[in-house]
């Protein structure tokens, strides 16, 4: 039975968290911290639901262990990665549009629009936490699934990480390991986390928040993920197009052969 009351609680709890780093977005002139916060909404979320439930067991705690995984381990590398970098170029491009004004409206644009989008994702959660089946095979498929996706995220940040370390490789491409097989594997790695959960919630009578992981997908494929990343990036790095040509966008495959004039171009950073 879904409580509305503890749906409602969950948002309440995001949204003065989203009240909360827009505070310190001020002070701090930079709205790229909400990046850092996207993946603690949900934990915030399993938590409530967790607290609020009446029944809760095993399926509960996997489902906290799952999710305090991801989004622990992706908070703490987003914030190592943007530690005293400037404002995301997407954001500063927003300051510059709304002009004084973007202060206060990135209140609402930004942060409490974040907060109402992961509270609508974080849908399965529920079901998930609160389901007082005993875990099936699904249950089990669908852990499976999470920590493959959390582990080509966690691999292919640290392979990206490591090569924008050494200034060898400035001005290039990373084609090597998980980048060789798809252009975007962090982001892979997220699509994998999100339709494990909902095997989870699936397997606890959540089927209904099939929305959810279907959302998820379109925001990585044709919104905030792929599409919007490569929006302009070969007009800025023409030699990206290789790479392009050559590699999978998102699904992880075998690459295809380079073209013969460019077998060894010099090729841009990924991200």
């Amino acid at each position: 039975m879904i409580e509305l009351s503890v749906l409602l609680s969950a948002l309440g709890v995001m949204l003065l968290m989203a009240g909360a780093i827009w505070l310190l977005s001020l002070v701090l002139r930079d709205v790229s911290i909400v990046d850092s916060v996207w993946s603690l909404f949900f934990l915030a979320a399993t938590i409530v639901f967790i607290q609020l439930s009446a029944e809760s067991g095993t399926r509960a705690e996997l489902v906290l262990v799952l999710v305090g995984l991801w989004a622990i381990r992706l908070a703490a590398y987003l914030t190592w990665r943007n530690w005293g970098e400037p404002e995301d170029r997407r954001y500063a491009a927003m300051r510059e549009k709304h002009g004084s004004g973007f202060a206060l409206k990135s209140l609402v644009i930004i942060f409490s629009l974040q907060a109402v989008l992961a509270w609508i994702i974080a849908f399965p959660l529920y079901p998930a936490a609160v389901g007082p089946w005993p875990l099936g095979v699904l249950d089990y498929l669908g852990a499976a699934i999470v920590l493959v996706g959390i582990g080509f995220e966690t691999v292919s940040d640290l392979q990206l990480a490591r090569f924008k370390a050494s200034s060898e490789n400035e001005g290039k491409v990373l084609d090597q390991g998980l980048w060789r097989y798809t252009r975007h594997p962090n982001y892979f790695g997220d699509f994998c986390v999100w339709w494990g959960l909902y095997l989870i919630a699936a397997s606890a009578g959540g089927w209904w928040t099939i929305f959810s992981p279907l959302l998820m997908s379109v925001l990585l494929l044709k919104v905030s993920g792929v599409t919007l990343l490569e929006k302009d990036i070969t007009e800025r790095r023409p030699a990206y197009a290789d790479y392009v040509a050559r590699t999978n966008a998102f699904f992880p495959g075998p690459p295809r052969r380079a073209t013969a004039d460019a077998k060894h171009p010099a090729h841009e950073v990924n991200q």
